[in-house]
Order: C-alpha cells, then sequence, then structure tokens
C-alpha cells in the first residue's frame, strides 16, 4: 500500500510502501514515554520503500528496554513523532501511524509489550464517548 506522511507543521513529509497487514500497537514503556499517551501504533517500511520528501528531522537515540538502541525521529519544530530506526545503517523505518495520511485505512492486527499494557484499556468499550470536544 502506497502511503505518504509528515508532521503537523507540514515542513517534514515522506512517503512509503507498507504493508498494511503488518500494523502493531505497542505497550512497551518507552512507547507510552515518547507518545505520550498509552501506547503506539506503528507500520514498517523497508529501506528501499521509504522516501524522504521534505524537511530533515531530528533524532534522539534511545537504548530500549531490550537493549537495542533506536533512532527517534521527530520534527524539530512541531514535535510530531515520525519513526524509528537504527542508529545506524537503518534497514527498515518504524512509521508512527498516526503521523500518516492514511492512517483511517490501518488496523492495528498484533499488540507487543503487553506486558506493560495500561490495565485501564480493557474498559475503553464500556466508557462514555463523545464525538467532538465536549461544551464546558
Amino acid at each position: 500500500m502506497h502511503i505518504n506522511g509528515g508532521c503537523h507543521c507540514g515542513k517534514i513529509t515522506y512517503e512509503a510502501e507498507i504493508d498494511p497487514e503488518a500494523v502493531n500497537i505497542c505497550h512497551c514503556t518507552d512507547c507510552q514515554t515518547l507518545s505520550g499517551t498509552a501506547f503506539r501504533t506503528v507500520v514498517s517500511a523497508k529501506k528501499e520503500n521509504f522516501k524522504l520528501l521534505s524537511g530533515e528531522p531530528r533524532v534522539y537515540i534511545k537504548t530500549a528496554e531490550s537493549g537495542n538502541k533506536r533512532a527517534q525521529a521527530f520534527c524539530p519544530d512541531c514535535g510530531t513523532p515520525l519513526w524509528a530506526t537504527a542508529p545506524t545503517d537503518p534497514q527498515v523505518f518504524g512509521l508512527r501511524v498516526g503521523a500518516i495520511g492514511q492512517r483511517n485505512e490501518l488496523k492495528p492486527r498484533r499488540q507487543v509489550w503487553a506486558r506493560s499494557a495500561q490495565g485501564w484499556l480493557s474498559e475503553l468499550g464500556s466508557m462514555m464517548r463523545v464525538e467532538k470536544q465536549p461544551q464546558n
């Protein structure tokens, strides 16, 4: 599937070919902290299927709980998390689904680091839903 993505302010844009069946939710504590929420949704793109179209992301190197180093790319202006990859010789980009234009077409198929998942996630279906920002 051909996708395009980029940051909130529009300075960084990219395109890629991905497998829409390979969308994952990651519950690791790094993804929780780096995304500022309960989990992160990711889809991989091989290096040869990824093209940066505009802008230059800032990179933060993080050593994960697994011991692997990951280069976390984000927009230096608006802060949008964009992808993670190996800090040297990247072969695969873990694209952040929230930064993909076609995100509504992507459905997670697997959850990883489930032992770190927030306990209240199972209650989402029973929570009150408000379709837009509530008026105070």
